[in-house]
């Protein structure tokens, strides 16, 4: 796309047509999580990173590998323990026996698409250790500072039902995350067809995306980052998404409400979200499309709510019909 030629329709029509594309590419092989999946463009379009919660066996590296293919992006895993240091996420100097000098060996951190496997099995010394290249798509080594590949993007795992041996994420960390998303068991018949899948050779057991033919460009990602910058917001919008995080912190049942970033990565990912409907505007049904995985990690109930037995997505439905959105 020649974006020095081309008008906003044009635009326009870039963007929605690269969307379907990514979105279709990684449904070949990622079958079933259609959630999911939105859920993971939008934040990956939008700049941001993803926290994704479900069981292992689900698929989640295979997600990686899914959209990594989509642009040729190189991807890095990292198993998170308790014994994993700072320095094996990001790298260290070694001295150099041969020439006499130190030399930077990179970690894995260096990368495109970074998972970060079961992150809350490592201590907060070693989780920081993402928080400079998440905010600021760069890490220091040795005090010297290397910019990491674009586009970048931690997509970050946590199972939600083994709690011995782990360690809860710090608030800091957890609203550097733009979204969390939840992966769950797939349905009979869409389990049937991975299966078959399987079997076959085709699918999660050798994590083959070979099927994922690349249908865009890691340029092509920054003009559609660009493009989705440019959606217009009306100020009732605004307003409107900036209301419903304004109404984490004083709804009755929440005990931590989300801070003024969760305003910010609503407008980004709902910019994303009328993309998608190949619309130049955001309208408030993209707000609401997006505000459970963007609120979802920022905010925690009160101990009397979940003795009750509810969960954060349905406090925050709630919440979602008491605030009124803009009729025009």
């Amino acid at each position: 796309m020649n974006s020095e030629t081309n008008g906003p329709s044009d635009e326009l029509e870039f963007a929605a047509d690269a969307l379907d594309k990514i979105s279709t590419s990684i449904r070949q092989v990622f079958i079933g999580q259609d959630a999911v999946v939105n859920d993971l463009l939008r934040c990956f379009v939008a700049s941001g990173h993803v926290l994704l919660e479900g069981v292992p066996g689900l698929g989640k590296t295979l997600l990686v590998r899914a959209l990594a293919a989509c642009f040729r992006g190189e991807t890095g895993r990292i198993q998170f323990t308790p014994d994993l240091m700072p320095s094996d996420i990001t790298g260290h100097s070694i001295f150099n026996m041969k020439d006499s000098k130190f030399e930077v060996r990179k970690g894995p951190i260096f990368t495109n698409l970074l998972l970060a496997d079961e992150i809350n099995r490592a201590p907060a010394k070693t989780q920081a250790a993402l928080l400079e290249v998440m905010q600021e798509q760069r890490v220091s080594i040795d005090d010297v500072t290397y910019e990491v590949a674009s586009p970048f993007m931690v997509l970050a795992t946590q199972n939600p039902i083994e709690q011995d041996g782990t360690y809860p994420l710090p608030e800091a960390e957890l609203d550097r995350f733009m979204i969390k998303s939840l992966i769950d068991y797939p349905d009979e018949q869409t389990e049937a067809n991975i299966v078959d899948l399987a079997t076959a050779g085709k699918h999660s057991t050798s994590l083959n995306v070979d099927a994922i033919e690349p249908c865009i460009s890691a340029n092509e990602i920054e003009i559609l980052r660009r493009v989705t910058t440019s959606v217009e917001v009306d100020e009732s919008v605004v307003s409107y998404a900036v209301r419903i995080v304004r109404e984490t912190r004083i709804a009755p049942g929440i005990s931590r409400g989300a801070s003024p970033r969760a305003s910010i990565a609503t407008i980004a990912m709902a910019r994303v979200a009328a993309l998608q409907n190949a619309r130049p505007y955001v309208i408030p049904d993209d707000v609401k499309s997006v505000a459970l995985p963007v609120l979802r990690h920022r905010i925690a109930v009160t101990t009397d709510l979940e003795i009750e037995g509810q969960n954060i997505d349905r406090v925050l439905e709630d919440l979602l019909t008491r605030v009124d959105a803009p009729r025009s």
